[in-house]
């Protein structure tokens, strides 16, 4: 049988969920590959827990440098994460002619193009199924299953901490603080969410989705990105009232003159299955132009979900698979331009808050007209008792963004409205 000797660069999490998976599934893996695979070597700052994790056997050392220099390790798994020292150890490792497998999503994000230059020059793979949607084989799909198709666009709940905080806001009604707060004491938030909740680990995500589907330059610089930290316990209620649920969405849509990227609390229509995708769940949806929308659901975070990506991409490589790294033929990647979020074309939620005055709702419909926007639902909420002040809750058909922007310039100018309106964007992720 042949032998895959292993080093394995960080054992947190997912690494000891690697090391779990493998000695546990090993004699199933044989039997698919033909192939004996194993970690013969960890590094990790954290030695003594390495060792707890792994045992006496396995060589155990905090020089990941060593283990990517090693000529009897034929494949680098590196989840250390981050963009400096885990490129300059998988650099290296691909300069020293071994596959390397990843689930850095910022590190593909930022640096994927140079990176999947390097491993073609050097005739090895770099694989990365588990840098997004843990343990759903979702680039395995666009890359493969969906090969025949013209990918149209993609849409994904591709952040679990963000999704269990909108479902928390929903079905408990809390604040978007507390569901935070909640998020963080159960583990599914760290202690500083930035990159969760400003929309950042879903960019970096979508940068990759798009790469795959459009056969693009990985180009996280271009996304669009905005986060769920200033979403009202009002917005959640009054979509549910209008038969929509707000997901932080990150959208890839091929249009005739280029391409949307971009992330942002999104609302859906609850009818459809990515809308009711729950707590810490992932779910993508593909739409090619001849199996029409795709879905794909599952766990994306977590020890042994993202291991079970991690481990397909090693019996990929124990196989030999020859599919492009970027899904496309080298030479066959397509800088295609980048609509600016101006530009995008989106329905629109739109909260205004207004003086209860006579005459008010009828001034702001006509600004809609005025742009030639037409209005698809709308909620007029009747004041609070003691006040003089209500919500208008608009909901608008499909428009370029620059000109819903200057309709609430317009609205926001009226002497009947009281602060800023809130803008959602809004997706029916039909066809």
């Amino acid at each position: 049988m042949k032998r895959m000797n292993i080093g394995l660069l960080g054992i947190g999490t997912v690494g000891g969920g690697v090391f779990e998976l493998l000695k546990s599934n090993i004699k199933e893996i044989q039997r698919k590959t033909s192939v004996d695979m194993k970690i013969v070597a960890v590094a990790d700052k954290n030695i003594a827990r390495a060792k707890e994790i792994v045992g006496s056997a396995i060589e155990v050392t905090d020089d990941a440098f060593k283990l990517v220099a090693d000529k009897e390790i034929d494949v680098i798994v590196e989840l250390i994460g981050g963009t400096t020292i885990a490129k300059d150890l998988v650099m290296k490792a691909i300069e020293n002619k071994k596959h390397v497998v990843t689930a850095n999503k910022a590190l593909l994000a930022n640096f994927g193009n140079e990176l999947f230059q390097l491993a073609k020059k050097n005739n090895v793979t770099l694989a990365f199924e588990a840098s997004v949607a843990g343990g759903i084989p979702i680039l395995k799909s666009i890359r493969e299953g969906l090969a025949g198709n013209k990918i149209e666009w993609v849409a994904g709940i591709i952040n679990g901490t963000t999704n269990f905080i909108l479902t928390e806001m929903r079905e408990k009604g809390i604040s978007f603080a507390k569901a935070l707060s909640e998020a963080q004491s159960l583990g599914y938030a760290e202690a500083d969410p930035t990159f969760d909740i400003e929309g950042i680990d879903a960019a970096h995500k979508l940068t990759i989705l798009a790469g795959l589907s459009f056969g693009i330059p990985m180009s996280f610089k271009d996304v669009y990105v905005e986060g769920i930290k200033a979403l009202e316990q009002k917005d959640i209620r009054y979509a549910e009232e209008l038969g929509y649920r707000i997901k932080l969405l990150g959208i890839a849509k091929k249009r005739d003159q280029g391409i949307e990227l971009r992330v942002h609390p999104t609302l859906i229509p609850e009818k459809r299955l990515i809308a009711n995708v729950n707590g810490a769940m992932n779910a993508v949806v593909v739409k090619g132009n001849m199996v029409g929308p795709t879905l794909y659901y599952g766990a994306g975070a977590g020890a042994l979900p993202t291991a079970s990506a991690v481990v397909a991409d090693l019996i990929d490589i124990s196989r030999s698979s020859q599919v492009p790294l970027h899904g496309f033929d080298e030479g066959k990647i397509d800088s295609i331009p980048i609509y600016k979020i101006d530009d995008a074309i989106s329905g629109y939620y739109l909260r205004i808050r207004v003086s209860d005055k006579p005459g008010v709702l009828a001034e702001i419909t006509k600004l809609f007209g005025d742009k030639k926007i037409s209005i698809d639902a709308m909620l007029q909420k009747e004041p609070q008792e003691h006040e003089s002040e209500a919500d208008i809750v608009i909901l608008s058909h499909l428009a370029v963004e620059k000109d819903i922007n200057a309709v609430i310039h317009s609205i926001e100018s009226l002497s009947a409205t009281i602060g800023k309106v809130i803008k959602i964007r809004l997706e029916e992720l039909s066809k």
